[in-house]
């Protein structure tokens, strides 16, 4: 092919934003996951909204969501009408690069609302200001028609949006209300006086982050929850005795869901100002084991390592954040003795098991014998998430049930980034018993080792962590049993959105001339009626699978669920219930409930 100036083109910035949605949105998906485009689209609508009640400008925003229509109406100074336009279409205009109308902002990049214009298929937007209005209309990006006039509305702007279900784009795809409004809690947690109406469900909070860690803890925690609160910053965090450390990190109301230099500066704030306050040098682990905690931060010129902003990079915060947790923690320990003794408790009892462990851990690193990574049943990938950056990112381990599932993968799987690592079957329910025990039983410890997670989530291999079992009640008790163990010792994993199921199909419904892959009863009968002369074929497990079809479903129109928990009280209960020794409760519960 000749490449030469006829090969060369100039887009529009609307028209980049849809040729190359993932620059601005992170993923697009299908709705199944909660970072999935339609949501952040949302989010980047109603992050303007709280940038005004930032401003002091309205404190109720109100959402809609019907038949895939999105509407987002807000009561702040609304955009100035001689700017509508431009502020929704052109990139790099706005109000949020002036220090004096906004102060304290995420979208600083110009991009949001333009992204989620081009990518929808109608896009309106009305603002109304001191008894007028601007309105235009916009489709995949081009301006429609506006116009202007009188209006008895308050003031403030309303934004409306259908995402483009255009095969490039989205696609098909289905809004999941829970992700919606596990956003929306996040919102008030970090805006106390604001309330946000979803379809008539109200989102508010008084206490901020103290309610965010009520709902993931409640009566769990050991000690009075330590809250503190200023203008720049807001920290809380507790204990329980769960296994690992979990955060919840915000800048300027945006979830860092990666973590960067506000909570790594949280962290070395804890530990110092413990260590202060008993007068001790305790270990990180030590201080840090069964921690839950979640810090916001304001700060003007926020700098995030990708446009999706999950991760914090200004390294000047780190000195004023240590600073300011250290001494808060060293006012709260003073002023609350009772608590100081319950965390000293904890701390203590936290070093006498990592001394235990520590012994364990000698025996099983002898037992296994291991040089480097020679770990058996794992077929390991080139590429991994601790080493490789962006390649890392893309690499996956499937954890499956035994050699046959295993084999139908090994050969059409992607050596550079698809990695198995094969279980034997049933591993053990693991459901209330100590870290400890991971070292004694040779498949979770290899398992642990194959992962990179013995020390910290932050070594973490594998960019997706996806169980892979058969669809028949042995493949769905592997796969509970597998999530309580990552439930249980590996929480932070599950929260940073690492964890996924394989969905695979049940059916194979074909005739001499088309073959239709089924994930459900429903799907396989409209196949059958589809398929004149056709057979249907019931896959008991993934080894019944030939390879052949098998690379189709591990390739790039793989179904991958998210595992999510939106509250760890509320997870750890039902783990009790379902994986605990209440067997006579279950049975009944089974009994009552069986068809």
């Amino acid at each position: 092919m000749t490449y030469d100036e006829s090969k060369i083109q100039t887009l529009s910035a609307l028209e980049h934003i849809r040729l190359r949605p993932g620059m601005y949105i992170g993923r697009l998906g299908d709705g199944s996951h909660f970072e999935d485009g339609i949501y952040i689209l949302i989010k980047e609508v109603v992050d303007n909204s709280v940038d005004e009640f930032i401003m002091e400008s309205g404190n109720r925003i109100t959402i809609r969501l019907k038949d895939n229509l999105v509407s987002v109406r807000d009561y702040g100074r609304g955009i100035p009408l001689g700017k509508v336009v431009e502020c929704v279409s052109v990139i790099n205009t706005g109000g949020k690069f002036n220090d004096d109308v906004f102060q304290f902002s995420v979208g600083l990049n110009g991009v949001g609302t333009k992204a989620v214009n081009a990518l929808s298929s109608h896009f309106k937007v009305t603002s109304f200001r001191e008894g007028t209005f601007f309105e235009a209309i916009f489709s995949q990006g081009k301006l429609e028609s506006e116009k202007r006039g009188k209006s008895d509305e308050s003031d403030g702007t309303l934004i409306e949006f259908i995402p483009d279900n255009s095969p490039n784009i989205f696609g098909e795809y289905a809004f999941q209300n829970e992700f919606i409004e596990e956003r929306l809690w996040n919102y008030a947690y970090l805006n106390t006086g604001l309330t946000l109406d979803f379809n008539r469900k109200l989102f508010s909070s008084k206490n901020g982050l103290l309610d965010l860690l009520d709902k993931h803890v409640g009566g769990d925690g050991l000690y009075k929850t330590i809250h503190y609160r200023d203008k720049k910053i807001e920290f809380a965090f507790t204990h329980t005795n769960n296994y690992g450390e979990n955060y919840f990190s915000y800048v300027n109301g945006q979830h860092t869901s990666d973590g960067g230099t506000h909570l790594s500066a949280f962290k070395e704030g804890i530990l110092r100002g413990i260590n202060e306050f008993f007068k001790k040098s305790y270990s990180a682990p030590d201080v840090r084991d069964g921690l839950t905690g979640a810090i916001s931060i304001k700060l003007q010129d926020p700098i995030f390592e990708s446009q999706t902003k999950n991760k914090l990079g200004n390294t000047e915060v780190r000195t004023w954040i240590t600073q300011s947790v250290r001494e808060a923690i060293a006012d709260f320990l003073l002023k609350n003795p009772d608590e100081a003794e319950k965390l000293s408790s904890k701390i203590a009892n936290n070093e006498k098991l990592r001394k235990e462990l520590a012994a364990v851990k000698g025996a099983a690193r002898e037992a296994a014998k291991k040089v480097s990574l020679n770990i058996p049943k794992l077929k390991d990938c080139k590429w991994h998430l601790n080493q490789n950056g962006e390649k890392g990112e893309k690499s996956m381990i499937f954890l499956t049930e035994g050699d046959s599932a295993s084999g139908s993968m090994v050969s059409v799987r992607d050596v550079y980034s698809q990695a198995i690592f094969s279980l034997r079957g049933k591993v053990l329910n693991v459901f209330s018993k100590k870290r400890s025990d991971i070292y004694k039983n040779e498949e979770l410890y290899n398992l642990m080792i194959a992962l990179g997670i013995e020390n910290s989530i932050e070594d973490l291999r594998y960019g997706k962590v996806i169980i892979a079992t058969d669809a028949d009640t042995d493949g769905y008790h592997i796969r509970n049993l597998l999530m309580t163990y990552f439930l249980t010792y590996f929480e932070d994993l599950v929260l940073a959105g690492r964890l996924y199921i394989l969905e695979t199909p049940l059916f194979r419904v074909r005739n001499k001339k088309e073959t239709i892959y089924c994930f459900n009863e429903n799907q396989k009968d409209e196949a059958f009626k589809q398929l004149k002369g056709a057979e249907i074929t019931r896959f008991k497990g993934l080894g019944e699978i030939n390879p052949k079809e098998f690379k189709q479903f591990i390739g790039e129109e793989m179904r991958l669920i998210p595992v999510s928990i939106s509250s760890s009280r509320e997870i750890h209960q039902t783990m009790k219930f379902y994986m605990g020794d209440n067997t006579p409760e279950r049975r009944e519960f089974i009994m009552e409930n069986l068809i």
